[in-house]
C-alpha cells in the first residue's frame, strides 16, 4: 500500500480529529525561535519551551531527524522551495512531533508552508508525498528521538555551518552554542540513518508513518 492510500482520511475522521480539545504547544510560529538553516537548533528551542512552559507533555514530543546516506532528501512545501511545489532537496531537515495518542499527531515544521502545526497525515501527505516514485539515492529516513533525550543529550558547536576559512556559511543563532557536560558536538549522530548506531530510533517511511499514525477501522 502507498502512503498516499494509508494516510487517507474520510470527512469523518477529519472531523473526528477536528474535535478534540486540542491545544496548540506555541501559541504562534512567529514567537518561537528560529534562524534559517539552523533547523536543529531551532527544535531543540522548542524542546526547552515545552520543558520549561508544560514539562508535563514533553513525554509525548519527539524530535525527528529525516535524511538518508546520501543527504540527499525531497521535501515538498518548503519555505525555501523556489518552484511551485516549495520542493527543496535538504541533506537533512529535522522536524517536531506531538503525538497526542494512537490516532493524534501534530507536526511542528518552522521551515514549511503548511500550518503550524499541521495533523501528521497532512503534512506526510504533502511533504513526504511517497518514495516508490523516486530512486533509492531520494528514500527519505527518520531518526524518531524522544524530545526529553535530544534536550538533555544534543550539541552542536556548528562547525557544518563554517567554510574552510573559518567564516560562516549563513549566520549562527545570537545565543551560545549548544553543549552538555560530556559533549560539545554530536550533531553527525543524529543525522546518521544507521539503524545500529545512535540515539532513537530508524525508520523507513511507511514504518514511521506507521509509528505515528494509525487510521481507525
Amino acid at each position: 500500500m502507498s502512503v498516499n492510500a494509508q494516510m487517507h482520511l474520510n470527512k469523518t475522521e477529519i472531523n473526528k480529529s477536528n474535535e478534540k480539545s486540542l491545544k496548540p504547544l506555541f501559541s504562534k510560529q512567529a514567537e518561537c525561535s528560529y534562524v534559517s538553516c539552523y533547523c536543529e537548533e531551532n527544535v531543540w528551542k522548542l524542546c526547552q519551551d515545552i520543558s520549561l512552559r508544560i514539562p508535563g507533555e514533553l513525554d509525548r514530543c519527539f524530535v525527528v531527524f529525516i535524511s538518508n546516506p546520501c543527504r540527499t532528501v525531497p521535501l515538498w512545501k518548503q519555505r525555501a522551495g523556489r518552484e511551485e511545489d516549495r520542493l527543496v532537496i535538504w541533506d537533512y531537515h529535522v522536524i517536531f512531533l506531538y503525538s497526542v495518542d494512537l490516532k493524534t499527531c501534530l507536526v511542528y515544521d518552522l521551515d514549511s508552508e503548511l500550518p503550524f502545526p499541521t495533523f501528521f497525515h497532512k503534512y506526510v501527505t504533502e511533504t513526504f508525498r511517497t518514495d516508490q516514485v523516486l530512486k533509492s539515492d531520494f528514500h527519505r529516513f527518520f531518526r524518531v528521538v524522544p524530545a526529553k533525550q535530544f534536550l538533555q543529550h544534543f550539541a552542536s558547536d556548528r562547525r557544518h555551518m563554517k567554510r574552510p576559512d573559518g567564516s560562516w556559511i549563513k549566520p549562527p543563532p545570537p545565543y551560545p552554542a549548544i553543549c552538555t557536560s560530556t559533549s560539545t558536538h554530536n550533531l553527525d549522530e543524529y543525522i546518521n540513518m544507521d539503524t545500529e548506531a545512535g540515539p532513537g530510533q530508524v525508520f523507513n517511511l511507511l514504518d514511521f508513518v506507521q509509528r505515528f499514525y494509525k487510521k481507525e477501522k
